[in-house]
């Protein structure tokens, strides 16, 4: 689901007032999908949830010249802490899916991995609904939109969206170039561009009828960025939690199989996402 919001005529056309216009639909996204969690831990809406946090992180930092730097550290902080207890359930269903593919017929050994989910999706939802995301987001917002105004500055709105999203682009394309001195097997680069690549993808969506034609045909190549990187992190972050959790199999066979299958999976991965740095 994308969010884009059309800044009204009605508003002056400036950075600082049209902070609440961008910021609004997503807290009430977030707010939404944290009220569904009450009655049920569902996979999907714990996704949907981290996905409109990190678009707030990133229309943070698309604000934070505007902003102070360190209201603005607190509130991205925040809202990365909200996301990660959000994102446990889903990466247990990433190596629960992954392992699946692998494993064939001994599939029923990954009852001790459905077991983990489980009890990774009730903590999320425990966490979450103790959080007081609604007033917190309330909050973010409120602080956020009276430093804007306190300020006093008339940021036109246009040249302040192609301006970030330079800011963007520029940042993703040094970090796709010092991803590609990198051996593959150094996957910080390469998560780096993921993240850089999500960044410039989420302002677009932002800032859609403030852009340049130019700016917008880069929303292809992005997308590309996107599915082959993220693909590279779900194997990389299933790794991982296998690792840390190194006593869920009770087959040793089972255990050393879903861990070579992996490896060969991130090798495949690294390969196909190397090819869009060249």
């Amino acid at each position: 689901m994308e969010y884009k919001t059309h800044p009204s005529t009605a508003e002056p056309d400036t950075a600082e007032s049209h902070f609440s216009t961008f910021a609004t639909p997503l807290i009430d996204e977030a707010v939404a999908h944290a009220a569904k969690l009450q009655a049920k831990p569902d996979a999907e809406v714990l996704h949907k949830l981290r996905v409109a946090l990190r678009r707030l992180r990133s229309l943070l930092w698309a604000y934070r010249p505007l902003l102070d730097k360190q209201l603005d550290d607190r509130q991205r902080e925040l809202f990365k802490e909200l996301a990660g207890a959000a994102g446990q359930t889903r990466d247990w269903d990433i190596l629960t899916d992954l392992l699946c593919q692998v494993l064939g017929p001994e599939k029923a050994s990954l009852d001790e991995l459905r077991a983990a989910r489980k009890d990774a999706s009730e903590q999320s939802r425990a966490i979450l609904s103790h959080a007081g995301i609604s007033s917190k987001l309330d909050d973010a917002l409120n602080s956020s939109a009276v430093a804007l105004n306190a300020s006093h500055s008339n940021t036109p709105l246009k040249e302040f969206a192609r301006r970030r999203v330079r800011a963007a682009e520029k940042s993703l394309h040094k970090r796709m170039h010092l991803a590609a001195r990198k051996r593959g097997s150094d996957y910080e680069a390469y998560h780096e561009v993921r993240k850089a690549g999500k960044k410039v993808r989420y302002l677009l969506d932002f800032f859609e009828p403030l852009l340049a034609d130019k700016q917008l045909r880069s929303a292809k190549t992005l997308k590309k960025i996107q599915k082959r990187f993220g693909a590279l992190n779900d194997v990389v972050a299933s790794e991982e939690l296998l690792s840390a959790n190194r006593t869920l199999f009770t087959n040793s066979r089972v255990a050393k199989r879903a861990n070579a299958a992996l490896e060969k999976e991130r090798k495949r991965k690294v390969k196909a996402a190397a090819k869009l740095l060249r």
